[in-house]
């Protein structure tokens, strides 16, 4: 392998996934993505910049971490000061319950590859590599990323949230898992931060190139749990060339707690959580 020293910043890097693309996969979350959905799974990789997160509910009050003027404890309760933190990362390297984590690790493209060929062997013949995050395509380096996997080998494949123009992934990629958040252009602006015009237009414009796409569809009580919504889907579906399929997915509010941890408002909403019955229909109408 080439020595290639472009680097990236990495949030974590998950072994034998089963859900981001076909067979078993090692998926790589980067930090950095152009949308702000209020909904979001993991909002602690929608900046860019390292983060520092707090679990308050693992911490033993062990006080490893006080020699640091952002850490407080008064009470017996630990809370951090987010002002005086500059993410240095040692308080978490001292913490023994994982209470206090680092988000966000810059890596080489030869640091992550090494990385995720200690999986090889458990890749069979449809498993690989994901890429996600975040939005991945917001570091121009998942380019040579890309290029170093296929070279080796390894299938690949991107979860984006649409954003970004592929074009120059395209050749080193064998399937986009593509969000289809929300067709409706209102809509998607005012709980994403963003239209959706730019995300339809470059999937299509993909389409037309010769990607290989599976859409990826949240559903979302009182947000985009409605019939209009999944049949506009089903048409988009239907109208792209190389489309694999549509896999439907419930909201859920594992986000809330890192939300928490991050030091904001908890993001989790039990009530925007569609039952079985409800996907189930949506699965109907934009399946098929």
């Amino acid at each position: 392998m080439n020595d290639n020293i472009t680097t990236l910043r990495v949030a974590e890097i998950q072994r034998f996934c089963m859900h981001d693309g076909p067979g078993v996969r090692t998926t790589v979350f980067f930090k950095g993505c152009p949308l702000r959905c209020e909904w979001c799974h993991n909002p602690e990789m929608q900046k860019s910049e390292r983060e520092l997160l707090f679990f308050g509910n693992k911490c033993i009050s062990c006080r490893l971490c006080a020699s640091c003027v952002a850490h407080k404890f008064d009470g017996g309760k630990h809370t951090v000061d987010r002002e005086k933190c500059v993410v240095c990362g040692k308080c978490a390297d001292l913490c023994p319950t994982t209470a206090l984590q680092i988000c966000g690790n810059d890596m080489s493209v030869n640091e992550i590859v090494r990385e995720v060929k200690k999986d090889v062997a458990f890749y069979g013949e449809n498993g690989g590599v994901t890429l996600s995050g975040g939005e991945p395509l917001a570091q121009s380096g998942v380019v040579d990323l890309l290029k170093a996997l296929k070279s080796d080998g390894i299938n690949t494949a991107i979860e984006t949230c649409g954003y970004f123009d592929v074009s120059a992934v395209l050749p080193y990629t064998d399937l986009f898992l593509w969000d289809i958040k929300d067709t409706d252009p209102a809509r998607h602006k005012q709980y994403t931060g963003a239209s959706n015009e730019r995300v339809l237009e470059n999937l299509f414009a993909a389409d037309e190139m010769g990607a290989k796409t599976r859409l990826r569809c949240i559903i979302i009580n009182g947000v985009n749990a409605d019939t209009d919504h999944y049949m506009r889907i089903r048409e988009i579906k239907e109208k792209l060339k190389n489309c694999a399929g549509a896999d439907v997915l419930p909201y859920h509010a594992y986000g809330g707690s890192k939300a928490v941890a991050l030091g904001l408002p908890d993001n989790g909403d039990a009530s925007l959580i569609p039952t079985d019955d409800e996907i189930n229909e949506a699965k109907r109408i934009i399946c098929g």
